[in-house]
């Protein structure tokens, strides 16, 4: 169910270039998108400063770019292909099809994830209702593997595309051992694509079939004081959301229940933004204890022991798991940033991005575009400014109407050049997004100006 709010984000993000529904032309295909060039800006700058934070800036963290397509038996070992399932439940009715714990939860408030038994006795006992049709006829609740599945050249077995990044960082973690000096505790840290078959995709770019994971896996010695470090990397993640312009307001934890852990970890905790259709997860730390290198030990008849360079001893390490995902964290920067205000009893809508994420930089205008001394001093300011910063040059209608588009993209900043710009101090009006305060800057001072402005 998306509301007004999310409405409008979503219409804002196509119209602006930020966001369009993959396909269109051929009606769209299964809840898929394209990121526009403002989006695939605003992705990359997500992605910059997560890999800034978590890897160029730390000394126990390193990198990765393992492949989509993993060893069948890695997956195998890992308990993918088994036990990577979600529940299922189509209305017999409208043929429309729910991942059978979120129409149980939604409609009882009972969550019954993973049991079977358990959710089809409740459809059957409360006679739940179809949410698209009212109708109260449904098939069996069964299971379904989320993923997706190929074929490959020379290859006998099913080939999956990953559902999580995470798997390519076990599987090299000797190669890693091998070739970098590392010591425990220490970090392998990945961004890339993963694929998950999801019953329902929905709420936009909340939830798709394809979509792009930040996630390191933190190896530690198991005698270690982990609970201290689970809290240290919690904080760190809580760090991130701040850099992306998230209130804390809008922030809570929710620590999974016994119960409902996956039977590797010993801890799992999710950070959940206030999105504008409710809770629910941005961010997930969890404590995966030796389950994988094990898994992947027994499975390839290779060790991933660890040797202890002090005390010559030999031990699998455990691992914590703070993973984010790429679309939610843009989704939640959008949904923060989205601003309405009454200006001169006007609308202004305008996305307040952190000056660091905002996918344009500088705007830059010449005050008009039949003027071609305006056009050409206008080039030359774009032309000094563009290679230092992320820039865009716009001539089309007045300046009030480029004022309200950059507002509307999240620019920080425009500089108009005018007639004072040529006859006068070779000075340009500055406009503050935020503020919609104006300056005058000399043309030679606003390289300095701009990196004072974008340090702060």
């Amino acid at each position: 169910m998306i509301d007004d709010k999310m409405e409008k984000i979503v219409s804002l993000c196509k119209r602006r270039g930020f966001i369009y529904p993959a396909c269109e032309i051929y009606g769209g295909f299964a809840n898929s998108y394209s990121f526009g060039p403002y989006g695939a800006q605003l992705k990359k700058n997500i992605k910059d400063i997560w890999w800034k934070m978590f890897v160029e800036d730390r000394s126990d963290i390193i990198g990765l770019d393992g492949p989509i397509m993993l060893h069948p038996k890695a997956w195998q070992a890992s308990g993918h292909t088994e036990g990577f399932n979600d529940a299922l439940v189509d209305c017999k009715k409208c043929q429309r099809r729910f991942r059978a714990d979120h129409l149980i939860e939604n409609a009882v408030g009972v969550d019954l994830e993973g049991d079977i038994p358990g959710l089809n006795k409740v459809i059957k006992d409360n006679n739940v209702k179809c949410p698209e049709c009212a109708g109260q006829d449904w098939t069996e609740v069964r299971t379904m593997n989320m993923m997706f599945q190929t074929e490959m050249n020379g290859i006998d077995e099913p080939v999956y595309l990953r559902p999580e990044t995470a798997g390519a960082i076990f599987v090299e973690f000797k190669s890693v051992l091998d070739s970098m000096r590392v010591k425990l505790p220490f970090g392998i840290a990945q961004i890339g694509k993963a694929f998950r078959n999801e019953i329902v995709a929905r709420n936009f770019i909340f939830r798709v079939r394809e979509f792009e994971q930040m996630e390191i896996e933190y190896f530690f010695n198991p005698e270690e004081d982990w609970e201290t470090m689970f809290s240290s990397w919690l904080e760190k993640q809580k760090n991130f959301t701040r850099a992306l312009g998230i209130s804390g307001k809008n922030i809570r934890e929710y620590e999974h229940p016994q119960a409902k852990l996956s039977h590797y970890s010993k801890k799992t905790i999710d950070i959940e933004y206030n999105f504008p259709f409710g809770h629910s997860e941005l961010f997930g730390l969890a404590h995966r204890g030796d389950f994988d290198l094990t898994a992947h030990s027994k499975a390839s008849g290779q060790s991933l022991e660890y040797l202890d360079p002090e005390s010559g001893k030999k031990f699998t390490p455990h691992v914590l798991e703070p993973t984010f995902g790429v679309e939610r964290a843009l989704l939640a920067a959008l949904c923060e940033a989205y601003t309405e205000e009454e200006v001169d009893t006007d609308k202004r809508v305008v996305l307040k991005f952190p000056k660091q994420i905002a996918p344009v930089k500088v705007a830059v205008f010449p005050l008009l575009k039949n003027k071609p001394k305006l056009v050409e001093k206008a080039t030359e300011v774009f032309d000094l400014l563009k290679g230092k910063f992320t820039c865009e040059f716009d001539d089309n209608g007045n300046v009030g109407k480029r004022y309200r588009r950059q507002d509307e993209i999240g620019t920080p900043y425009c500089v108009t050049v005018d007639f004072d710009t040529l006859e006068k101090d070779n000075t340009v009006t500055v406009r503050d997004r935020d503020t919609m305060e104006q300056e005058r800057v000399k043309i030679e001072e606003l390289s300095e100006f701009f990196d004072k402005k974008f340090s702060q």
